[in-house]
């Protein structure tokens, strides 16, 4: 691993490499902060990818490619005076300070629970007026959900048992139910919302993280469903043409492959 003095050397030129190619190179010239978000968040999802599929190489790529826009960010920031890289560097490291008086300060916690309150409730002193304000509205809505709830249990409004969750699972789960039998379209759509936002409790009780459960979801079942195309291709059938008992041959033995 490279030593510190190495790792700054590699930072300032990129700093460096930034200040030539807004000078010099027409696309980097152009463009300002929101021409920028959509290519930022696109690169945010494919750092995603590649931790969800255990890449390191593909995950030091992505991050390069992360870093390069938040040093962009940073470098149109300063040529609006408004702030730069070192800047965005200072805040980070106050707020981590501040955020952290167990570590640097004479707060004592016993365990990871306690650094989450403390957190929250600093930031409330801090100014916000809810502990929900940190959320962004653009986010997914599963992670949104996930967030949320990790939020207000940070101050104490949570079950105390995974148990207690699973009752509520169960519980809209059946007025689900009830309301598909009643035919209340309006209603189902509800309860179906309802059922998701308490899976998605669960899922925090039971130390799983819906948003990357679901992904690795997607992608076994992309990976058995293109092994089944292929395996119908080879043998000269449409998947159009096919019984639902004929590609069920294919997608069984897909499980061996992808499970």
């Amino acid at each position: 691993m490279n030593s510190r003095k190495e790792q700054l050397a590699a930072f300032n030129r990129l700093l460096d490499i930034m200040d030539e190619l807004r000078e010099k190179c027409p696309w980097d010239k152009k463009q300002t902060l929101e021409s920028l978000r959509h290519l930022t968040i696109e690169e945010t999802y494919e750092l995603a990818d590649a931790i969800l599929d255990n890449d390191l190489p593909e995950i030091k790529k992505e991050l390069g490619d992360v870093l390069l826009h938040i040093v962009f960010y940073a470098k149109i920031g300063s040529e609006k005076k408004a702030f730069d890289i070192a800047d965005v560097a200072n805040a980070i490291s106050d707020k981590l300070i501040d955020r952290h008086p167990h570590i640097y300060g004479d707060v004592k916690v016993d365990n990871e629970e306690d650094v989450k309150r403390n957190w929250e409730q600093l930031k409330l002193k801090e100014g916000n007026n809810s502990v929900l304000e940190g959320v962004p509205k653009s986010l997914p809505a599963v992670v949104k959900a996930n967030r949320i709830q990790d939020k207000v249990a940070g101050v104490g409004f949570d079950w105390e048992k995974p148990e207690q969750v699973w009752e509520k699972v169960q519980e809209e789960l059946t007025e689900l139910n009830d309301e598909i039998k009643a035919g209340h379209k309006e209603n189902i759509e509800k309860e179906f919302g309802d059922v998701l936002f308490s899976m998605i409790n669960y899922a925090r009780f039971i130390d799983v993280n819906p948003e990357n459960a679901l992904e690795k979801t997607n992608k076994k079942f992309i990976n058995r469903f293109q092994y089944l195309e292929k395996a119908a291709k080879k043998e000269g059938k449409n998947l159009s043409d096919m019984s639902l008992t004929e590609m069920d041959v294919y997608w069984n033995e897909s499980k061996k492959y992808f499970s």
